[in-house]
Parts: C-alpha cells; structure tokens; sequence
C-alpha cells in the first residue's frame, strides 16, 4: 500500500519539488533594490512617527507598520511567496500571536488608559 502523500517524501519527489521551485521566477535584482527602499521607507515613517505621534497611538502605529515589514521581508528575502502556502501561514500565524499578546499586555498595563 502507498499513500500518494508518501510518494512525495521519496528522493524522487524531493527533486521534483526542487525542480518546480526552480520553475517559478524569483525576484531580479531590481525587484529587491526596490524592496529595500521600500522597507527604509516604512523605515522613515516609523521614525517620523515617533517624533509626532503620542500615547496609544504612537503604539498601534509602530506595531502595524512592524507587522507590515514583519512580511515584506519574510516573503520577499527568505523567498515564502515562491514556497508552499503553509509556510507562509505558519509566519503569519507567528507574528499574530505575537501582536496579539503584544497587545493583551499593553492593555493589562493600562497603556492605553494614560
């Protein structure tokens, strides 16, 4: 009995795999100057943002612009967008958690009331 999940994990399946991730076309050069400068835009933001944002919102601010760059980064640099949609979902999961908890403890100290 073989199960076609099984046949997947043969040396076989493994450089299939390979060979589809090949197929797909990974970013130029170009296509990451444009990413970086995007990033040290957002970059930009979050500093001026600093300096004119106050209290709760400065918080909130900072965190959606970091969870915004949490995932350019991830799906760009170590190339989560040309991969399985599953490896993507366990960063994005990673990072909602993250944000979430973030938030939970800002809240149980009163950050947010001040």
């Amino acid at each position: 009995m073989t199960d076609s999940h099984t046949s997947e994990l043969t040396p076989e399946g493994v450089a299939g795999a390979h060979q589809d991730s090949a197929a797909h076309a990974h970013p130029s050069p170009k296509e990451y100057i444009r990413i970086g400068v995007l990033l040290a835009a957002l970059t930009a933001i979050e500093v001026a943002a600093s300096y004119t944002i106050d209290g709760a919102l400065l918080i909130v601010t900072l965190l959606g612009l970091a969870m915004i760059k949490f995932s350019i980064v991830v799906m760009w640099f170590m190339h989560l967008r040309f991969d399985d949609r599953r490896y993507a979902r366990f960063f994005v999961m990673g990072v909602s958690l993250a944000a979430t908890l973030y938030l939970v403890m800002l809240m149980l100290g009163r950050v947010f009331l001040r």
